[in-house]
């Protein structure tokens, strides 16, 4: 019996697109459910009462919430193009930098745009900077070596949602001078065809950033 994957998310969602990247890796066919973030299902709801936000991914009628934790839920699951390392130690290294993303690098990105002080770049920019630094020091094209890994989906807010919300904010501080490897490695990123095929359009992408800072910048 084949099995049964859906996915409720909304394609605008870069956790959304963590786990499409994941499903796409592995070649893992699966129903797609676009929510209302505004007006969440009853599905949605059903499926994961505790925080009540996607993504959720259900597997033969099991849900598995939270992003990080559907990812190692399918490099669990589906065998073949690994997500994580097979070295014990190197699956803990990637657990820490895709928690080190979700809380610390992430939310400090996010806060840029809506407010526009220099101190909240400036953490931005410390946030960069430790990334930065560590593929410095791996002298590798992507946080996973020459592949893709659980670090690399996990900074997919960084490879494509940020210049997107720079340019709709009207600030630039991720820039090549500045971050070399990192702008370097988002390039490369993004243009994965395994990534590619999972990003939402841009032109879309940018009319909602233009839309939600226009509204806090009052233009």
């Amino acid at each position: 019996m084949a099995d049964e994957v859906k996915l409720y998310g909304a394609r605008g969602s870069p956790f959304v697109c963590r786990v499409k990247i994941a499903l796409n890796m592995k070649g893992i066919k699966y129903e797609n459910f676009e929510e209302d973030i505004f007006n969440k299902s009853a599905d949605l709801l059903k499926y994961n009462p505790v925080h009540k936000k996607i993504p959720v991914l259900v597997h033969n009628g099991n849900p598995i919430s939270e992003s990080l934790v559907i990812l190692e839920y399918i490099d669990d699951v589906w065998k073949g193009v690994p997500i994580l390392p097979q070295h014990s130690y190197e699956r803990s290294v990637a657990r820490f930098w895709a928690k080190f993303l979700d809380e610390k690098c992430i939310p400090a990105l996010k806060d840029v745009g809506s407010n526009g002080d220099e101190k909240v770049v400036a953490k931005a920019c410390e946030q960069l900077q430790i990334l930065e630094n560590e593929l410095k020091v791996k002298g590798t094209k992507f946080f996973g070596g020459d592949n893709i890994n659980l670090i690399d989906i996990a900074a997919v807010f960084i490879a494509y949602w940020l210049a997107i919300r720079e340019e709709a904010a009207g600030i630039k501080f991720f820039t090549e001078d500045k971050f070399p490897k990192l702008t370097k490695w988002a390039d490369d990123f993004v243009n994965c065809q395994v990534v590619k095929d999972t990003l939402p359009p841009r032109e879309r992408t940018l009319a909602f950033y233009n839309k939600m800072f226009g509204k806090i910048n009052g233009v």
